[in-house]
């Protein structure tokens, strides 16, 4: 019986383990696991590769048993990159990229999906999938940013630098070969010169192709390339002396920068450069915003097809960069930064009529949509459902429609090849709600052209290079000189001009008095009646005094001056929830005195036989997000904030929002105003904590991440439509009308509804961010206010 017994267990346990090599087999790859350490005498040795770089920074390769290979970005952190930067010499990494930002490595990926938790010692105590094993291309190489800082007594016996970085192009310009006379920037056709670590040099032009001209277009800020007429430029070469530096390049088009073209370098010994050639020629198209010589903006890039434009970027500080932004099904919505790399971000840059991509940025660094934030949604809505039964109002039940670039992500896992005309036009994917979140939406920067335009002005007497008196150049180019800007109605859309002229980012205020900075030597007064409308890219644009300078104060003490930040907020009202809180109240005169003392009912109000009588409110929730990348907080200090004694409370702004009934045309036939009272975190993401709150004179503001909710059933939050007549309507909030505090963006600060009052009941539908929409539906909007799909309030 025991014999049978062992035989039986013999053979159950070849069945298992031929059932458990099956299993393996059917699932996949087991999960994660500690990497295990290199063998003996295999040292790891690590190096920073690829372009554009500085010495910090690059795609992390390790060596493995004598054999060069790269790490994939699945499940890459901060906290892996913090491992490999120590592994490299530095402190600790201040970022890290993926999708081969610092351009594709070759050879074997030795780690996916590596998990570590930052305090390892190696990268081989890190979790993984086991070395060499990846599912991985070379596509989706990670990078890594360190800290410029090097660990005391770090012994780089392990790190191997980059030969070819010695050799790297690390700047391209187009040098004139025609002299005399100021040539209007930006320059676009001339002697190709690059610059290499030993200075700038000429590149030959043997076996010159369209392909080559291409990338250092994009490079150059310009969306394409043209003909040149190569005969004059060799006839003109005859009689110059050349420095070449660079020959045999071998682009397809689609690189982004030149580094990441073969590329074939002249060396110190070579004795004959160049011959029977000549120094390479490009001729550049600029897009349509740079095309003119005097810097006139035109609505539309010359890339842009024909019509409505179907992409755009938003909130970014300069021209060229912001978040990518598609029109899709007539709705404008974000893209998801799954696979998006420099080739797609390249052809959407050309598209839009800039040069190829200089960054890919991830994970909303340009700022990002709101969230879901279902947990207070639902929250409001049950308390203002118990409201409206009371008032006997009945609320639709249907579900919110999210609204574009709040909501909508439209696509996904763009992989563009570079030679696309449009971004339409690359393989991607059509986006579902569990694919992806607005903490992943996508955003670019540009090359762009040189226009010069920020060599014409300056700050002066601040504490930093982003603050300070704003200092213009004027005159001619045989007599130029500096001076000042008066200081009257200047304000924050000028101060947002400036900072984008200087390079310096957003706008934290424009300021009329700069009396507390040194004045220095520069005194006189050479522009006045400055007016922008803030989408300049320089002051020049803006309308202004011209040679006769008007000033109501002189005197330097009243200069005009701006404090500039590389960040800004950026609100956006939830206008679903508009919608669905909207309802009509009748309320008494004896209740409304202290809205009466703020100024929250209409003129009529005054002469109304108080304390009898009522007034018909319009009465709605907003709930304010913001989405930027600063804290909002009041232009105002807490020194000047003032008292209500009626409300007790204090008020941080004058104006924080407008709320307006127009007509179809835009005549306003009733107004609100609301007051900052409170400005605070409501609710928050599940990752930010609240950072202010109004009680106990407490600091105002909105935290990044944030919203500030101003119920339905508060004074103010209304609009008093006692004298409006039964007709089609349009409900617009605008929140910050007057600019006070600076934004990243504007154009996302207004939203509307339509509106029927039939002198009884209003319907509220369609409500939307008021650029939310392709300007075909927002024309459809303002013209014929519908009827359909109403909420019956």
């Amino acid at each position: 019986m025991s014999d049978l017994k062992l035989a039986g267990g013999w053979q159950w346990g070849l069945w298992g383990l031929v059932l458990c090599v099956l299993c393996t087999w059917c699932l996949g790859a087991p999960s994660p696991s500690p990497s295990p350490a290199a063998s003996p005498g295999s040292k790891l040795r690590f190096r920073l590769a690829g372009f554009p770089r500085k010495h910090y920074e690059g795609r992390v390769e390790i060596q493995r048993a004598g054999e060069w290979g790269t790490i994939c970005d699945d499940d890459f952190t901060l906290q892996a990159a913090h491992v490999l930067c120590r592994e490299l010499g530095f402190t600790e990494a201040t970022g890290w990229a993926h999708s081969a930002k610092y351009g594709p490595g070759t050879g074997r990926i030795w780690l996916d999906n590596l998990n570590c938790r930052g305090t390892e010692r190696s990268v081989s105590e890190c979790s993984s999938r086991g070395w060499g094993n990846s599912d991985c291309t070379h596509d989706e190489d990670a990078g890594v940013v360190c800290k410029d800082q090097r660990l005391p007594g770090f012994s780089d016996s392990n790190i191997i630098e980059v030969e070819e970085q010695h050799l790297q192009v690390e700047e391209v310009r187009l040098k004139s070969a025609v002299g005399g006379g100021r040539r209007p920037l930006p320059v676009t056709e001339g002697l190709v010169e690059v610059r290499l670590p030993g200075g700038w040099a000429q590149v030959c032009d043997q076996g010159w192709s369209a392909h080559n001209s291409r990338v250092i277009c994009g490079m150059l800020g310009f969306p394409s390339e043209r003909r040149v007429n190569a005969a004059f430029y060799r006839l003109l070469a005859q009689r110059q002396r050349h420095s070449f530096g660079l020959h045999g390049v071998a682009c397809m088009g689609t690189e982004a920068h030149l580094s990441l073209c073969p590329l074939e370098f002249y060396h110190g010994n070579d004795t004959a450069r160049c011959p029977g050639g000549a120094p390479a020629v490009v001729s550049c198209v600029p897009g349509s915003l740079y095309a003119t010589a005097n810097g006139q903006r035109k609505k539309q890039s010359s890339a842009q097809p024909r019509g409505e434009p179907r992409l755009r970027l938003k909130g970014g500080a300069r021209p060229g960069e912001g978040r990518v932004e598609v029109l899709k099904g007539g709705e404008w919505g974000t893209v998801c930064d799954h696979k998006w790399d420099l080739q797609s971000a390249s052809v959407l840059c050309r598209e839009l009529g800039f040069g190829s991509a200089r960054e890919a940025l991830s994970g909303a660094r340009m700022g990002q949509g709101e969230p879901r934030a279902e947990g207070g949604r639902a929250h409001l809505r049950i308390s203002y459902r118990v409201a409206a039964v009371e008032l006997g109002a009945t609320v639709s039940s249907r579900p919110l429609t999210p609204d574009p670039g709040m909501g909508p992500i439209h696509l996904s896992e763009v992989r563009c090849s570079g030679r696309e005309a449009s971004l339409w036009n690359c393989p991607h994917k059509n986006i579902t709600a569990e694919d992806c979140s607005h903490a992943q939406d996508a955003a670019v920067r540009c090359n762009l052209p040189y226009t010069g335009v920020e060599a014409t002005i300056r700050l002066s007497g601040g504490r930093s290079r982003y603050e300070g008196r704003v200092e213009v150049q004027v005159g001619g180019p045989g007599s130029p000189r500096w001076g000042l800007i008066c200081g009257d109605d200047w304000g924050t859309l000028e101060a947002m001009v400036a900072c984008r002229q200087l390079g310096l980012g957003y706008a934290n205020h424009g300021l009329q008095e700069t009396w507390y900075w040194d004045s220095g030597n520069v005194t006189e007064l050479v522009l006045s009646g400055v007016r922008c409308t803030g989408s300049e890219l320089s002051l020049g644009e803006c309308a202004h005094h011209g040679t006769h300078i008007a000033c109501k104060r002189t005197g330097t003490r009243f200069a005009a001056g701006v404090i500039c930040s590389e960040t800004a907020s950026d609100l956006i009202l939830h206008s679903a929830l508009v919608q669905e809180t909207a309802y009509i109240e009748d309320r008494p005169l004896h209740m409304l005195y202290c809205a009466a003392e703020e100024n929250c009912l209409s003129r009529s109000a005054r002469s109304a036989n108080w304390p009898y009588g009522h007034r018909r409110l319009l009465r709605f929730s907003s709930q304010i997000h913001n989405l930027g990348r600063a804290d909002f907080r009041p232009k105002a200090g807490r020194h000047s904030w003032v008292w209500h004694e009626c409300h007790g409370h204090y008020h941080s702004m004058d104006i924080f929002t407008h709320y307006d009934i127009l007509t179809p045309n835009g005549t306003k036939v009733a107004e609100g105003h609301k007051a900052s009272f409170c400005l605070e975190d409501t609710e928050c993401q599940e990752d930010v904590s609240k950072r202010y709150e109004c009680a106990n004179f407490g600091e105002q503001g909105i935290t990044v991440g944030c919203w500030d909710l101003y119920r339905h059933d508060i004074d103010c939050q209304w609009i008093d439509i006692t004298d409006v007549k039964p007709g089609n309507y349009i409900l617009q909030v605008v929140i910050n009308p007057n600019f006070e505090v600076a934004e990243s963006d504007f154009t996302n600060n207004a939203m509307k509804c339509n509106c029927k009052y039939d002198g009884h009941r209003i319907w509220v539908h369609n409500c939307h961010i008021g650029d939310a929409f392709s300007e075909e539906a927002n024309r459809r909007f303002e013209r014929y206010p519908g009827q359909a799909n109403n909420q019956i309030v």
